[in-house]
């Protein structure tokens, strides 16, 4: 690295050392003498989309009449306290709720696909396509809308894109009902052939994003030294530094503890889950966490700090598994999910469950105070981005695929209004809201995605139905 006092500096620097590789944030420094910071300069948004499996509380139709997931009001003046979605409400100003969309395309076709249904609905998710019904390598379904965006305005970063999951997600061949176990591992689609594989373990992200080590070897002998991947780069960062005005060396320093800080709770969770302690998940891998709570936390933090130093502006995260009978201790039930999720239509059961909906919520105000602390040329990440957060299921109890849930966050470089409830017309497929997606996203050329008939305005508090009348 060549940095001279008093020039600018490259917004791609990265310090290295020893194997390690760290991208830094966005700095005063980058941007050219005269020019404000970020000020005519091309600026995707950052897209995440995440599934949560297995459909929702509210999708029920007696869970419909409670107002379980999505509100009764349409427009800005909602109430979300009866919903799963309240742990948003501080946050509606960057919500945007689309209810009463269906997702056909997970649905069996024909009767050999019938009982299908968990194997089919991942893929289904952010390709809006029906998958081939195979347990071979012949795998067909379509391009996932996180790849579409990444295939367009990815390139320009080290990391196209990234993929995360919860769950154990690396089975390989036939799962049941005739599918491959890609099409309910991956909810990423490179094309129509190329599921893509999603890391589960935040300490292999974390290496992936900063290069720690040259080898798994020295990756393994820094980890039993408990050593920082920062310590590999003391000399650059202190000639860094050196060139740096006093906003600038604050950014730098804030942004280093932040990422020691997720290193050093990996290490905290590698050496518990290697200390002999019996694991509330066996066979895991070593970094990943026994709470649900702190490996979501982890990797909302590897995502945040990935779009500040612009190593990725693309992620997938796939929360869980249909068929998961994991326990959500945190949670306020014991009930575990799948069960819960097959509630038969027992009120008290549809309540339960819509628990553990809320729960995972509850996740997602972490990710956006995260984002919102991040400062880029002025503005917010939280601002410059989209998170896509629903489900290709409905109610789960009868795998049904209507009135899926499905919302978004964040204002999209202003694309995006916030404090919305849009409701679409029945019978409105999934992937119209996700055509206006890739369009708020700056695809304006895409006419059409999965089986979409039209845009589903993402700013109107009631859609237009696809012949032009109201709802």
């Amino acid at each position: 690295m060549n940095i001279l006092t008093g020039r600018q500096i490259e917004r791609r620097t990265f310090l290295r050392g020893m194997g390690a590789t760290v991208a830094l944030p966005l700095l005063d420094a980058m941007v050219p003498a005269g020019r404000l910071r970020g000020a005519n300069e091309a600026d995707p948004t950052r897209l995440v989309a995440i599934e949560m499996v297995h459909g929702a509380a509210g999708s029920n139709e007696w869970g419909a009449t409670q107002n379980l997931w999505a509100p009764a009001e349409v427009g800005s003046n909602f109430d979300l306290t009866p919903s799963s979605l309240l742990p948003l409400d501080e946050w509606r100003d960057y919500l945007t709720i689309i209810s009463n969309t269906d997702v056909r395309m997970a649905e069996a076709f024909e009767p050999h696909e019938i009982g299908g249904d968990h194997f089919r609905s991942s893929a289904v998710f952010l390709t809006q396509s029906h998958p081939k019904q195979t347990e071979s390598s012949d795998v067909y379904v379509g391009t996932s809308l996180d790849q579409i965006y990444a295939n367009r305005f990815g390139q320009g970063t080290p990391i196209p894109s990234m993929q995360l999951c919860i769950e154990n997600v690396d089975q390989a061949g036939g799962c049941a009902y005739g599918y491959s176990c890609v099409y309910t591992d991956s909810i990423s689609w490179s094309s129509p052939t190329e599921p893509l594989p999603m890391i589960r373990d935040p300490r292999v992200a974390f290496d992936l994003l900063f290069g720690a080590g040259g080898t798994p070897e020295e990756r393994a002998r820094r980890r039993r030294t408990s050593s920082s991947i920062l310590d590999w780069i003391t000399s650059d960062i202190a000639r860094m530094r050196r060139t740096l005005g006093p906003g600038d060396y604050a950014r730098l320093d804030r942004y280093l503890d932040n990422v020691r800080e997720i290193e050093r709770r990996i290490q905290a969770v590698e050496a518990q889950n290697t200390s002999g302690e019996e694991r509330a998940l066996p066979g895991a891998p070593a970094g990943v966490p026994d709470s649900f709570t702190e490996h979501m936390r982890l990797m909302f933090d590897l995502q945040a700090l990935a779009f500040a130093s612009d190593m990725t502006r693309v992620f997938s995260f796939k929360t869980g598994r249909d068929a998961s009978s994991r326990v959500y201790p945190e949670s306020g039930t014991d009930t575990p999910f799948h069960p819960a999720s097959h509630h038969g239509g027992r009120e008290a059961a549809i309540l339960d469950f819509a628990v553990i909906n809320k729960f995972y919520v509850s996740m997602l105000p972490y990710f956006l105070e995260k984002l919102k602390d991040i400062d880029e040329g002025g503005t917010d990440l939280l601002e410059k981005t989209m998170i896509v957060f629903g489900s290709p299921m409905a109610d789960g109890n009868v795998h049904n695929h209507r009135r899926a849930p499905l919302i978004a966050l964040g204002h999209a470089n202003g694309k995006l209004k916030g404090n919305m409830h849009v409701r679409a017309p029945d019978g409105t497929p999934m992937a119209n809201a996700m055509l206006s997606m890739l369009h708020v996203l700056g695809h304006d050329d895409i006419e059409s995605f999965g089986d979409s008939t039209g845009e589903l305005p993402l700013t109107m508090p009631t859609a237009v139905a696809p012949d032009g009348q109201g709802a």
